[in-house]
């Protein structure tokens, strides 16, 4: 199993034994092209240039700049009224979040359709597979939670304002020690009552291609014996019904571009279902839990994923990364960072493979 890295990664099978439940990575993950090398990070081989299609039909230029602003408004608006919104009552504060998270997706020229049951009310883990930027309000809206996100969100503009705002979880994703800390973190937050979001795929995958589900936040919901709830999203066109990539935020792709690429596109439509809840000890431990999350959320599409060098390496890293989850065992990762000397006791952290 190999990763891109800036320094020198080795994986050395070390005895089984308790401690850190598995791996994940933030659920508002930025593409993969701008991940920090690690091994034990996920990431996803999807680019715009091997699986973002562009957009056939594209609406007027003055329509899509009035998109653009108008989105650029809405989001700010919320933002500026978080504050405010944080002093109502939890369940007007609910409807106010789905209000303003339809209003954002609308906004941006995307139809949405919901189909299956509303998710159950009380602590529940709402996980999901991970295209575009899009997902977060489209699962805010169908039930407001916290996010759990990367702490470097916290420097970017405005969003992340937004997402500290909103009582996101922050995750370090550079420190696998700090793990163990942030599931019991997600585990308080569900014994609350209230409802976490996570995409354990861990990075945004195009739509036709899709990831594994990362364990750890199901840990967590094991802790807490509280409910999954699962929620597949796909986006398509509606002129023509078929699967479209168009939407997706992959790789390379700065949120500018692909944020355009959505305000221009005509008959964009997002598909929002909400399969049946996986309820509180259903499955015996982590592994089964994330199996049985993953599969609710396939749409089966990956097979119409055109089969580009990038994706058929994929597919050796997934199975060779299956092969040590099926195997449990725990590794010990040295990782010496560009430029450095020596390996430092830093550099080294044991935990099970993910």
């Amino acid at each position: 199993m190999s990763a891109p890295s800036t320094g020198r990664t080795g994986l050395v099978p070390r005895p089984r034994r308790g401690g850190v439940p598995g791996l994940l990575r933030p659920a508002w993950a930025a593409p993969a092209g701008r991940e920090p090398a690690s091994a034990w990070l996920p990431s996803a081989p999807c680019t715009p240039g091997t699986c973002v299609e562009s957009a056939r039909a594209v609406t007027a230029v003055p329509r899509a700049v009035l998109r653009l602003v108008s989105l650029l408004v809405v989001v700010a608006a919320g933002v500026v009224l978080i504050p405010v919104v944080a002093r109502v009552s939890a369940a007007r504060r609910d409807r106010l979040v789905r209000v303003w998270c339809r209003t954002i997706v609308r906004t941006a020229g995307v139809r949405v359709r919901t189909t299956g049951a509303a998710p159950p009310t009380g602590g529940l883990l709402l996980v999901a597979n991970h295209i575009s930027w899009l997902d977060i309000p489209l699962l805010a809206a169908v039930r407001p939670g916290r996010m759990l996100a990367k702490a470097e969100i916290r420097r970017w503009p405005v969003a992340g304002a937004l997402t500290a705002n909103s009582g996101a979880l922050f995750i370090e994703r550079d420190r696998l020690r700090a793990l163990p800390a942030t599931v019991a973190r997600i585990a308080d937050t569900l014994r609350g009552g209230a409802a976490v979001v996570v995409f354990p795929e861990g990075s945004t995958w195009c739509g036709r291609a899709r990831g594994r589900f990362r364990r750890a936040a199901f840990q967590a919901a094991l802790d807490a014996d509280v409910a999954v709830q699962p929620v597949r999203l796909r986006y398509r066109r509606r002129d023509g019904g078929a699967v479209t990539t168009a939407p997706a935020f992959v790789g390379s792709d700065s949120l500018l571009t692909s944020v355009w690429r959505v305000v221009s596109a005509r008959g964009l439509v997002a598909e929002v279902h909400v399969p049946p809840v996986l309820p509180p000890g259903g499955a015996p431990d982590r592994r089964t839990l994330a199996l049985a999350a993953e599969t609710a959320t396939d749409h089966r599409a990956t097979a119409d994923h055109r089969a580009t060098a990038d994706h058929r390496a994929t597919a050796d890293h997934r199975a060779a990364t299956d092969h040590w989850a099926a195997t449990d065992h725990w590794v010990t990762v040295h990782h010496r960072p560009a430029g450095a000397r020596r390996l430092r006791a830093r550099d080294t952290v044991t935990s099970r493979c993910p």
